[in-house]
Parts: C-alpha cells; structure tokens; sequence
C-alpha cells in the first residue's frame, strides 16, 4: 500500500523520486512490530530527503548493509542517487528493549550493524531482500526472520512506554512534562526513566516532536494557516516560540518551508 508518512518533510517533491509502501506484520509480530515499510527510488543526480523522526527504533536492510537505526533526535537526512530500493523494520515504541539488553537510549542518534543484535544471518537476510524485486515477498523474508527470535511475550513496561507515547502524542492538552508525569501517574523521573530504558528519547523529545510534526502536516496542507492561533493550539507560548523551535529543527520556518 502507498503512503504518506507523517513526518516525511516536503512529500510531494519526494514523491516525484520515491514510492514508498507499508506492509502490516502478522498478528504473532504486532505486539512489537508497527509495520514493514519498502522505499524504491529513481533519481538522476542525487535527491536528499529529510525526516523528523517519530521514537521508533528501525532495522534497515540497505543496499550497502543491514543496520539498526535508534531514535534520530535531529533531522535525519539520506542522500539518494541512482535507483535502489531498502527494505525496514519499524518497531513499536518500547519493543526493541527486548532485542538490545539495555537502555534503548544508548541508540539514540546511532546506526549500528544489526549483526550485532541478530548475528551474522542479518546480513544474509540483507543480501535476499536486495535480490527481491517485490515489496511484499522482501517483508516476507523479515517477518520469517523475526518470528523466530521475539520474546513469547511483550514486556509490560514496554507496552506501557507505547501507551504512553501514543497517549502524549495525541492529547491535545498535554504540553509540559509535569503535566504528562501526573497523567500517567509517574513522578517526572520515573517517567524519564522509563522513557530512556524504553522509548530511546525524553519525554521532553516526544512531546515536542510531536508538535513539529503536526505543524509540518498543517504546512504540508497548503491551506492558509493562522499561525498565532495554531501556536496557542499546539502550547506554544506565542507564534514567534512556533516559529524558532521549527526553524531550529528543520532549518527553515514555517513560512519558507511552505514555499521552497
């Protein structure tokens, strides 16, 4: 199925270069995978495409390796050239703890060789899935891979961290991080350490995160926006904080990225 992924920064000239497709994991898998994603591109010259990640951990099976992405904080970038394709692995919030021994936080920022995580066979299976033209056999391949190797059961903390993410990320009323910690019934620390053991990013991170994505989904629209009365929407202190925290993050602002 062709998408557009929030998140994804200016998609219709991306779309023009890239098809990207989503694959749902079976129901054995959906406790810890959100999806299988397969981007194909055809560019003559070199396209950068630029993502503000969401707090999921990947698997990306590359035509130059099989890696494990941890949670970009920045403004994650990918030069493409030529024509390829990559298949990836989008985990649920919370579910790659079970495959890395410890605080998903120490991925945060990080590409690693999956290999170290899931041996030698990663690279194998990254070998097949380039040799495979269709997007849904190449997720084949990944769920038959992963089947075998997720835990008979989720952790609970990890199915917490996930309710709390998609919870923090959707109700409009929560702004700071005291009012998300009261919410949930957690002290801030103890939020933030379920966060850093967990998610891969704070709180404070998501929270925000999840702003900006909805400020470049309103641009993304083309419809006239107010502005003053988004940023009251969104628990910006005024219009000019909307206008610096996305210019700091996506190194333009509003205005200019509705125009490029």
């Amino acid at each position: 199925m062709a998408v557009k992924a929030r998140g994804v920064l200016y998609p219709v000239e991306q779309s023009r270069y890239v098809e990207l497709t989503h694959h749902a994991p079976s129901a054995p898998l959906e406790p810890y995978v959100e999806h299988y994603w397969h981007v194909r591109w055809a560019v003559d010259g070199v396209f950068e495409t630029k993502v503000l990640s969401h707090p999921n951990v990947h698997l990306g099976m590359e035509p130059e390796g099989v890696f494990v992405y941890g949670v970009h904080r920045g403004l994650f970038t990918r030069r493409l050239e030529g024509r390829d394709h990559t298949l990836g692995v989008k985990f649920r919030v919370g579910a790659f703890r079970a495959f890395c021994g410890a605080p998903v936080s120490a991925l945060a920022d990080h590409r690693v060789p999956a290999a170290g995580y899931f041996g030698p066979e990663a690279d194998a299976l990254g070998r097949t899935v380039q040799a495979t033209a269709d997007p849904a056999e190449a997720a084949a391949l990944a769920e038959a891979f992963l089947l075998p190797r997720v835990p008979a059961r989720p952790d609970p903390d990890a199915l917490r961290a996930a309710g709390l993410v998609a919870r923090f990320t959707t109700e409009p009323s929560l702004f700071r991080v005291s009012d998300a910690a009261a919410s949930a019934g957690l002290s801030v620390r103890a939020l933030q350490r379920l966060f850093s053991e967990y998610v891969g990013a704070s709180p404070k991170w998501v929270l925000r995160r999840a702003r900006l994505h909805e400020v470049a989904a309103r641009a993304d629209a083309a419809e006239p926006i107010d502005w003053p009365a988004l940023a009251t929407e969104l628990g910006y202190a005024d219009q000019s904080h909307l206008i610096r925290d996305f210019t700091a993050s996506v190194g333009h602002s509003p205005t200019r990225y509705t125009r490029p």
